[in-house]
């Protein structure tokens, strides 16, 4: 009979240690999962948050940046004011239309290059994608004449009809914010162009756009002072 008290006693306190070392193994998977979920929260200088993807060896941000700090806190300045927008040669941004309540959290901000030329628009460990990192994305993608229609969000909620092509396959879900010309009218909603941060010469840099009428992911030379969006990329 004492025997089996005591083995009753041991496989009591046996069954104890496994239950404290499960709870301590939980607490521990727990706490680990918590901060893998923070390594992967995207934040601006603003505290916006954003998502990312991955797509072939890059990862990119799934919308595009709406930010009116940079990653130290500093504010970008905000120039409604055509004549002020085109006699910029230094950073400033809007909001397309200058209406914020209508455009910023869907379509994010437009920026002149030279914001762009900061270094220090996207949070960090992220940054402005080259125009190499582009080619690198669109070629991935089988080529700049199919790789919009696989960036596009599908549907016509956002993009005008047809938006031709449009599977958004990759979930990169690009959506079309417009522009502002270097003279500070606005180009149309029914195009999206996203800058590089690649200059070409002294007034100009490369960029690159879709639009509704096809599955278009294009490269072109623009004049600096114009307003683009802006999506960022993962720093390798």
């Amino acid at each position: 009979m004492t025997i089996l008290l005591r083995l009753s006693f041991l496989k009591i306190l046996t069954m104890k240690n496994i239950f404290r070392i499960s709870v301590a193994i939980l607490l521990i998977f727990l706490i680990h999962s918590c901060k893998k979920n923070d390594d992967k929260i995207i934040k601006d200088g603003d505290g916006n948050v954003y998502t990312s993807v991955t797509i072939g060896t890059q990862i990119w941000m799934k919308e595009n940046l709406k930010t009116t700090k940079y990653n130290d806190g500093t504010s970008i300045p905000i120039v409604t004011d055509n004549t002020s927008w085109s006699n910029l040669t230094s950073p400033g941004y809007c909001w397309y239309e200058n209406d914020e309540a209508t455009y910023k959290n869907m379509y994010g901000g437009l920026y002149n290059w030279y914001t762009i030329n900061t270094g220090k628009l996207c949070p960090k460990s992220w940054h402005i994608p080259s125009n190499a990192e582009w080619i690198t994305l669109t070629t991935y993608l089988g080529g700049e004449s199919v790789a919009g229609g696989k960036l596009k969000e599908t549907g016509t909620v956002h993009w005008s009809s047809p938006n031709a092509g449009a599977t958004n396959e990759t979930g990169f879900t690009a959506l079309p914010g417009g522009s502002r010309y270097g003279i500070g009218l606005f180009g149309s909603i029914a195009i999206g162009w996203w800058w590089s941060a690649t200059e070409d010469n002294t007034t100009d840099a490369l960029c690159w756009a879709m639009d509704y009428s096809n599955s278009l992911c294009a490269e072109s030379i623009i004049y600096k002072k114009c307003g683009y969006s802006v999506r960022c990329i993962k720093d390798n």
